[in-house]
């Protein structure tokens, strides 16, 4: 049983390495392996530089990275700061044994915490396991959204 020897705590930038590893394989399963352009310097800086933008808990077992909840806090002129979750993953050896559920759970437990009025995230339409563990937290889906960027 792992859950014994699971730790979700905090991440810190030694755990950079193994994070964008997993943001890697997320985008493999994402079918888009070729957007990640972040840079391991570029990813720690935005999480533990001068001016952090993102937080993240990281799922560790055995001393190996396994899973992140990777976040941080926008604003919405109508409901106030809120939590935005970027990314959560679990790597797929290790999917379906609750390492998922515990890294959303301290996640919410965080935006509770700071008094934050929600969170927020996005999920592609065809993850099929990802919405149906969203569905048993009571999640809404808007569908009335489009998703818009622009890059520089």
């Amino acid at each position: 049983m792992i859950e014994k020897d699971l730790i979700i705590r905090e991440a810190g930038e030694a755990d950079c390495t193994q994070m964008l590893a997993l943001i890697r394989e997320l985008a493999l399963y994402e079918e888009a392996p070729e957007e990640v352009t972040v840079s391991l310097e570029e990813f720690i800086d935005a999480g533990f530089g001068n001016k952090p933008v993102w937080w993240a808990y990281v799922a560790e077992y055995q001393g190996k990275i396994v899973g992140i909840s990777l976040f941080y806090i926008r604003y919405s002129t109508w409901k106030g700061r809120r939590l935005y979750l970027e990314d959560i993953v679990v790597t797929e050896a290790m999917r379906g044994q609750g390492i998922g559920k515990k890294l959303f759970d301290t996640t919410v437990a965080y935006g509770k915490k700071h008094r934050l009025k929600g969170m927020v995230w996005q999920v592609l339409d065809w993850n099929k396991p990802a919405i149906e563990f969203y569905k048993k937290y009571k999640a809404d889906f808007d569908e009335k959204w489009l998703n818009v960027s622009i890059n520089f």
